[in-house]
């Protein structure tokens, strides 16, 4: 089976009131972990790439090994650029869309929220009509996401939430076949002050979904934080005071609504982390990496299996 877009995986998420997990990838090991979790789930499933992990593992390396697994799990799986021309200039965020559309991926985000809204239509638009020309399906974003993840940097006071009004528009006029939205999810593993209580929009999304009946809806930023994780990575060693996510129930909620892709990212890193942290504390002698690596990528693939089957509710969906 050849990489798929993502365009029939949202058709049955979003008639079936379940969203697909978008977990993004830099090495062997968290590639291996998500994958094996899907296919123990029965799950479809996209890998995503950010700017950082095409800087760190290389463009090439990523995609052959995503190959390997399509070719291992016979799996549907969408491989995905997660924010492309974050920071960059129109045009060279044009040509870094390009080029991973020209290498094979079947999905790529263009990321133009950080520019006026005509701004950000136009190079929507660009890319659209160039991804679609290749058979490659497109997502935008509209509104601003606080937190900083690779190539994302957006403080609180510049955040803002997605405007419904706009909504309609901005889809008609690019042709994107999905639209992320900022209604209160926030990228890293420091989503909320200490004390404050996690919130999301709902109200927002839902009147989204009545102005774009069927069209899939992203949630960025929406890792947990699973705090067993960052326990393990404080009692080995780690230092992350006050690590808070979105509460898997909104997840699960949005969900059940317009969201058919929901991206994890934060979980995976506190998930290996903390894995890698404990056996090194446990085992000091130990230097081999496959010994260290492998209660690591077990550990990740416990979690997507626990994403899968009880916050995105997409197992068995394959």
């Amino acid at each position: 089976m050849p990489l798929v877009t993502t365009t029939e995986m949202f058709k049955k998420a979003y008639e079936g009131g379940y969203a697909i997990g978008a977990f993004n990838i830099n090495n062997m090991e968290t590639i291996q972990a998500i994958t094996e979790a899907a296919k123990a789930e029965n799950s479809p499933v996209i890998l995503q790439v950010s700017a950082g992990a095409r800087k760190y593992a290389n463009q090439a390396y990523l995609l052959k090994m995503v190959e390997a697994a399509v070719e291992v799990t016979g799996l549907p799986i969408a491989l995905h650029l997660d924010h492309g021309g974050a920071g960059l200039s129109p045009e060279d965020a044009f040509l870094q869309v390009k080029s991973c559309v020209d290498s094979g991926f079947t999905s790529v985000m263009i990321d133009g929220s950080h520019y006026p809204f005509e701004e950000n239509i136009a190079l929507t638009k660009r890319v659209t009509d160039y991804a679609h020309s290749k058979g490659v399906v497109v997502e935008a974003e509209l509104g601003k996401l606080a937190g900083i993840e690779d190539a994302v940097h957006v403080k609180d006071d510049d955040a803002m939430f997605t405007d419904p009004a706009e909504v309609q528009e901005f889809v008609s006029r690019t042709g994107v076949d999905s639209l992320a939205i900022a209604i209160g999810t926030s990228h890293g593993a420091y989503k909320f002050k200490p004390g404050t209580k996690p919130q999301l929009r709902f109200d927002i999304l839902e009147k989204i979904g009545k102005l774009l009946p069927g069209f899939p809806i992203v949630l960025h930023g929406a890792s947990s934080v699973d705090q067993t994780y960052v326990q393990m990575i404080n009692e080995n060693g780690g230092k992350m005071p006050d690590a808070i996510g979105i509460p898997e129930s909104m997840l699960r909620q949005a969900a059940s609504m317009a969201v058919c892709k929901i991206n994890i990212d934060s979980d995976i890193r506190l998930a290996l982390t903390g894995a890698v942290r404990k056996y090194l504390n446990e085992h000091p002698d130990h230097f081999d990496p496959r010994q260290y690596l492998s209660p690591a990528r077990e550990a990740v693939k416990q979690m997507v299996i626990h994403k899968i089957r009880d916050v995105l509710g997409s197992s068995g969906k394959a």
